[in-house]
């Protein structure tokens, strides 16, 4: 078994509840050997709330569910149109902390974005990929027995407007931005791909199996 190797999952949209429940089953069930995973996916509509989350975030659900999750972070929408990109990652074998995981996925994303000639940033004080000041990227991780899972939420070409029924991230003023507002629409065919790339030599993975 070689721990430069990751197994890329493309899943079909799913709910929020069965994809956690399967992370969390990958990650109890893994040793020292079993290879990492990446799954990418987009989710029905559903607001999470972190283990940070307080329900005043929630301004207004309305009929979409809200879901109490186990992962870093406070509330955020998931829907069609945003990939989701689930990072099951050995961090005791790769001799990572969170916090420089979290630095290795927000660096990924600036990179796709820089790709496109799209400057982005990230923030310490609040996780995740900005635009000129507008989210384009929300991290969430959970660390369970030396093991990373959860990941990160990419906005590609979504229904932008629940994100103005919860205060996202915990802020009221935060605004989101998705890649189709800044690049062609035949440059977002080419986005998962080269992410992918960008993901897989910063988490110092020289192969992958699909």
């Amino acid at each position: 078994m070689t721990t430069h190797a990751v197994t890329i999952r493309k899943m079909p949209p799913q709910e929020y509840v069965s994809c956690w429940q399967a992370m969390k089953s990958f990650t109890d069930s893994r040793d020292e050997n079993t290879q990492d995973e990446i799954w990418l996916l987009e989710h029905f509509p559903v607001f999470t709330q972190g283990q940070n989350g307080k329900p005043e975030h929630v301004l207004d659900a309305g009929a979409i569910p809200i879901i109490q999750s186990d992962r870093g972070g406070q509330v955020t929408y998931h829907g069609p149109g945003q990939l989701m990109v689930y990072t099951l990652v050995d961090v005791k074998r790769k001799k990572l902390n969170v916090r420089q995981l979290v630095t290795l996925l927000e660096q990924s994303v600036i990179q796709l974005l820089a790709h496109f000639q799209i400057e982005a940033q990230a923030k310490c004080e609040a996780p995740g990929v900005y635009v000129n000041q507008q989210k384009i990227a929300s991290i969430g991780l959970r660390i369970r027995r030396g093991c990373a899972y959860h990941g990160f939420a990419l906005n590609v070409a979504m229904d932008l407007t629940p994100f103005t029924r919860i205060n996202p991230c915990g802020y009221s003023e935060l605004k989101m931005i998705q890649l189709a507002d800044l690049i062609q629409p035949s440059e977002l065919a080419t986005a998962e791909t080269k992410l992918i790339e960008y993901l897989m030599k910063n988490l110092g993975y020289t192969s992958a199996n699909h």
